[in-house]
This record gives C-alpha cells, sequence and structure tokens, in this order.
C-alpha cells in the first residue's frame, strides 16, 4: 500500500486536474465523517460527493489555485494540506479561498476530514 504522504499526494493531483469528484471516490471511506471549520459536520462519502458537486456548480471562473504544503505522519495516520484557489462564483462576487485540510487515514482511506477556512476575501 501507498505511504499517507503519496495518497494525500494522489488526492491533491487529482484535485488540481479537475477530478474532485474521483479525489473523493478513491480515497473518502463510505462512512467517512466530515467536519467544516463553522463546526457542522456530514456523514458519508455520498454527501461529500454531493458537497462538491454544489461547490463546483457554484463556481463561475477559476483564475487560479495551488498548493503551499503537503504533510503526513505516517504513524498518527494523519496528513494536513495548506491550499487556495482564486475564483469568480456564479453571484458575480470573487474570492481567494485558503484551506488547510486534515485527514485521518485508515486502511487506505480518509476516515476523517476537517477543514480549516476563512470564509474568503476579495481578491487583490
Amino acid at each position: 500500500m501507498a505511504s499517507i504522504l503519496e495518497m494525500t499526494q494522489d488526492l491533491v493531483r487529482l484535485g488540481a486536474a479537475d477530478q474532485l469528484l474521483d479525489a473523493v471516490n478513491t480515497y473518502y471511506a463510505d462512512d467517512v465523517t466530515i467536519t467544516e471549520s463553522t463546526g457542522e459536520t456530514a456523514q458519508g462519502r455520498e454527501t461529500q460527493l454531493d458537497r462538491m458537486k454544489q461547490f463546483e456548480a457554484s463556481i463561475g471562473e477559476m483564475h487560479g489555485g495551488g498548493v503551499h504544503a503537503i504533510t503526513a505522519n505516517e504513524d498518527q495516520g494523519v496528513s494536513m494540506v495548506e491550499s487556495w484557489i482564486d475564483a469568480t462564483f456564479a453571484d458575480g462576487s470573487r474570492r481567494k479561498l485558503e484551506e488547510v485540510e486534515r485527514y485521518r487515514w485508515q486502511d487506505g482511506k480518509i476516515v476523517d476530514a476537517r477543514f480549516y477556512y476563512a470564509t474568503g476575501s476579495p481578491a487583490e
């Protein structure tokens, strides 16, 4: 089995290639727990797929995005990604969103995902 770092790098690669849904299908466990920065929680891969589809539909135009850092602690089964996007949304607002994603892995699948982010500020 690939290392947690390698799986996290592949997850990021899929996302960067506009294959977010493939990334979720490949790496999220059926019963994954997702916690948003607001504290709101959701359960299940299918729920996350629906949320990703809604997010993708809310974007009018992507202007950029990237990853600042990826790290993993193999012993604890945890990885983190620091990423950003600059997008104009369907409502016409342009925002730069920055996020840290924390993933807890078990048997090659993400069983717990937590997202830390601000709601975004106008792009400069």
